[in-house]
């Protein structure tokens, strides 16, 4: 039992060293930013609408990818909401499709709440999302037909605010946010682990209902070969706005 267990333990090890030292690492410097708002037109029903653009190599040289996504949210109370949306993504050109985008086509789904802590807030979402990606038959043309994948995603934010009054009009709040994605797909045999997107940063309250999020974020994502990965250093600047149309008898 015990030459067992040391035998299993050693080709643990030694896999373990070859795992980390056949990985090949790619590192990118980009830009985040992006507008993201979320609309209540009544006590149950909103809107969410959010579109960003990224770029990459010294931050700003090239584009990378733009985002919109439009989507119908349901409010089962006041922090506690479910969206179901649409996304559409241009992958700009990179390797595997050096010089002509890729579309893709995203379905999703999002359970998303909020928590009070005292002064401190927390924002938590899990979302499943489809893909449809646009088959890419070389550097220079699409193929016919489309790749479908699934993946999940839990998302944690941390809001803390700067401040002895709390998260106030015309305050800063520190923000730690993390998220993690999962490939669901069959299609994924060798990354079945996405990414991981570690953010910290500050926020400018304007309002109760708008702030301008800014900092640095990590992204580090396995791509489908199993060995190869992206270290994405980041700057990130968002701008969140929640608006609420709801009547007064409505509240």
């Amino acid at each position: 039992m015990k030459k067992t267990l040391l035998f299993l333990l050693f080709n643990l090890v030694v896999f373990t060293v070859i795992s980390q030292n056949s990985r090949i690492v790619q590192d990118e410097e980009q830009f985040w930013t992006g507008y993201f708002n979320q609309t209540r037109l009544s006590d149950k029903w909103g809107i969410w609408l959010d579109v960003n653009l990224r770029t990459t190599e010294h931050f700003v040289k090239k584009p990378s990818k733009a985002i919109g996504r439009l989507g119908l949210m349901y409010y089962l109370n006041d922090d506690l909401k479910f969206t179901n949306a649409y996304a559409f993504i241009n992958h700009f050109p990179e390797e595997g499709h050096a010089n002509i985008s890729q579309p893709e086509h995203r379905i999703w789904h999002q359970l998303q709440w909020h928590t009070k802590y005292g002064k401190i807030r927390t924002m938590q979402w899990v979302r499943l999302e489809e893909r449809f990606r646009q088959k890419i038959k070389n550097d220079n043309e699409l193929a016919e037909g489309y790749r479908f994948d699934e993946r999940i995603r839990y998302n944690f934010l941390l809001n803390i605010p700067l401040n002895k009054k709390g998260i106030v009009p015309k305050s800063f709040s520190a923000i730690l946010n993390n998220e993690v994605m999962i490939n669901l797909s069959k299609n994924n045999i060798y990354n079945i682990f996405d990414q991981n997107r570690f953010f910290v940063g500050l926020a400018y309250n304007f309002n109760a209902h708008s702030n301008l999020q800014f900092g640095y974020m990590n992204v580090y994502q396995q791509l489908a070969a199993g060995n190869k990965y992206k270290n994405i250093n980041a700057i990130r600047v968002f701008f969140f706005q929640n608006l609420d149309f709801r009547t007064r008898k409505d509240k």
